[in-house]
């Protein structure tokens, strides 16, 4: 095991093709971006230990507003947020570098997804690629709504430039109801909120969105959040000059890797 995110990176010898700059992937295939508005916060990858502990931070204060005795899970990283087929997102205030966000990724090219742990995915979801976004934690200050939608959109763009098919999510009540506004659908409609035994049994709902239609999904239905997701440029989403998709760029220490959840 590594005892850090330099020590990984040192020792990988794969190598992986360049991506470019997340922004002009997204400007390619949105050629109708037709305006640049800035934020009060940054959202980037996580790519140290240091990172991860900001991540980690706000993760475990924003369980515990909501399920406390679950956040106590929560005060170290955990095992899969070093799986191959994972990244960190981490929404960082412009001011003084406080975390303000952070949300989980999950790919499964390398196995299957977590909330797979609890329940088996409808015919119409396997065999097809898919991304869970799951360890969403806010902060509690006014500029929380605002991270969130970010947090969403960087979910989406990931998924786009990944060629991910379906994005999938389990959400607790009331955040459920956060991604059906979005225009998730419930992948099991007939059971509404599942007991998942890797999280904790505590009920959610199991929801999917397709993402090459989501576009004109979100423009039949006037979606009010279709010229933030499509239209706008936020150059303060950055994922650096290159970014290697799906695979750990690090490793955990064995006293800090927990169970996968």
């Amino acid at each position: 095991m590594f005892d850090s995110f330099k020590d990984a990176r040192s020792s990988s010898s794969a190598t992986f093709p360049p991506i470019q700059v997340l922004e002009q992937q997204i400007q390619a295939l949105n050629p109708s971006v037709v305006k640049e508005e800035r934020l009060p916060f940054t959202v980037r990858l996580v790519r140290n230990d240091d990172d991860l502990r900001k991540a980690v931070s706000i993760r475990h204060s924003a369980y515990a507003r909501h399920v406390p005795e679950f956040a106590q899970t929560l005060k170290a990283p955990e095992a899969s947020d070093y799986d191959e087929g994972v990244v960190v997102l981490l929404a960082e205030s412009k001011l003084d570098g406080a975390p303000l966000g952070t949300m989980r990724i999950q790919c499964n090219t390398y196995q299957p997804l977590s909330l797979e742990q609890s329940v088996q995915l409808p015919e119409w979801l396997q065999g097809h690629s898919l991304a869970e976004a799951t360890r969403l934690g806010i902060t509690d200050d006014r500029a929380g709504r605002l991270v969130k939608t970010v947090l969403f959109k960087v979910f989406y763009q990931y998924c786009m430039l990944q060629d991910i098919e379906w994005m999938v999510i389990a959400g607790r009540s009331p955040i459920d109801r956060q991604y059906e506004r979005l225009l998730f659908k419930d992948v099991y409609p007939e059971l509404g909120y599942i007991p998942l035994r890797h999280a904790n049994n505590m009920p959610h709902r199991v929801m999917a969105f397709h993402v090459d239609s989501a576009r004109a999904r979100w423009a039949e239905a006037h979606h009010p959040l279709l010229d933030f997701m499509c239209h706008t440029h936020h150059p303060d989403i950055d994922l650096g000059e290159t970014v290697m998709p799906f695979v750990p760029v690090w490793q955990p220490p064995l006293e800090r890797a927990g169970s996968r959840a």
